[in-house]
């Protein structure tokens, strides 16, 4: 959360730790001396607004929106220190984080996110990359880096993070407008049929005993995604360029299990015919492997993301090697 002042009225913009929550439970979580009853006056009498509109206690936020508070009550203007308990990263961490790093520059950096480490921080979930971004602080003054969006715990690949607010605001938008483009790889069983197109299920949460597990349904969220078959082994096995048109949770998993060809690794969505046999690893196969999005500070922030060792290791095993189709953005003529 970072707060912008004026006249005693301060502006904070929303991270991504906090996107998708109500703006009450926002409150409750920086601003705990404020109570509820004062929080409504406030959103009914306009004083606190939602970039520039009113809004009630139940409105959701996202990332990069601004959040207009005018001055509170004494108890209630010290907003809840998340920091004060994150300890300070120590060299290892430092010199681990910093391999990370494909891009940065004053607004923007990128980093390679391995597989196996979550992005965010939940239960039983104690090391993450927001966990370690104070790392990439170049200076003391510095603002905290803070996450624009975020990966599955167990895929690989391009994760942008912004250095400043303002950074932050810009790319926010340009994802919530899909101005950012993101282009997957995966490995998956089988061989499509046809060799590219376009998935369109719309997905939702399904309930369960195994935790958030999102499904196909009818009346769940539109989802689409775009898919290339760049090379196969046998009919196995075969190597996907997946571009996703939404953004919902899991969808990239979900829209292969749907069409029968799941990602390797992915018992979750795949059950026991996500692994195969042979010297493949178990690991997930799904890789973030490039990301074009405008950049806050003008142009095209454009990055590639080479694959973790697993995956690299398939791809030895079947003999793949560069191409340059595999790096092209899809569109809706490939589906």
């Amino acid at each position: 959360m970072v707060a912008e002042k004026k006249s005693g009225v301060e502006h904070h913009v929303v991270t991504a730790a906090d996107a998708g929550i109500r703006l009450d439970r926002w409150f409750r979580r920086h601003f705990p001396g404020l109570r509820h009853g004062a929080l409504v006056k406030l959103m009914r009498t306009g004083q606190i607004r939602l970039d520039g509109a009113r809004v009630g206690p139940g409105t959701r936020i996202a990332a990069g929106q601004t959040i207009r508070i005018p001055p509170l009550a004494a108890g209630a203007t010290t907003p809840r220190q998340t920091t004060a308990a994150r300890p300070v990263p120590g060299k290892a961490d430092i010199r681990l984080v910093r391999s990370w790093v494909l891009h940065e520059d004053d607004a923007v950096i990128v980093l390679n996110k391995p597989p196996g480490l979550a992005t965010q921080g939940g239960p039983g979930i104690t090391r993450h990359v927001d966990g370690l971004l104070d790392a990439l602080r170049s200076g003391g003054a510095d603002e905290r880096p803070r996450l624009v969006h975020r990966l599955d715990r167990d895929t690989s690949g391009v994760l942008l993070l912004a250095r400043t607010a303002s950074a932050a605001a810009a790319l926010a938008k340009s994802f919530r407008s899909r101005a950012a483009e993101k282009l997957y790889w995966a490995l998956v069983v089988g061989t499509p049929r046809p060799p590219r197109g376009k998935i369109v299920a719309a997905v939702e949460k399904t309930p369960g005993r195994a935790g958030e597990r999102m499904g196909v349904s009818e009346g769940g969220k539109p989802a689409r995604t775009l898919y290339r078959s760049i090379d196969h082994a046998g009919r196995k096995a075969a190597w996907l360029a997946l571009q996703p048109l939404s953004g919902r949770t899991h969808q990239l998993r979900v829209h292969c299990a749907h069409i029968g060809h799941p990602i390797v690794g992915d018992g979750k969505y795949g059950g026991a015919a996500a692994h195969l046999t042979g010297v493949v690893s178990r690991k997930l196969h799904l890789h973030a492997r490039r990301i074009r999005v405008p950049h806050p500070a003008g142009g095209v922030l454009d990055v590639r993301a080479p694959l973790p060792p697993h995956m690299a290791e398939t791809w030895t095993t079947f003999g793949w090697g560069e191409d340059p189709v595999a790096d092209v953005f899809l569109d809706d003529g490939d589906g």
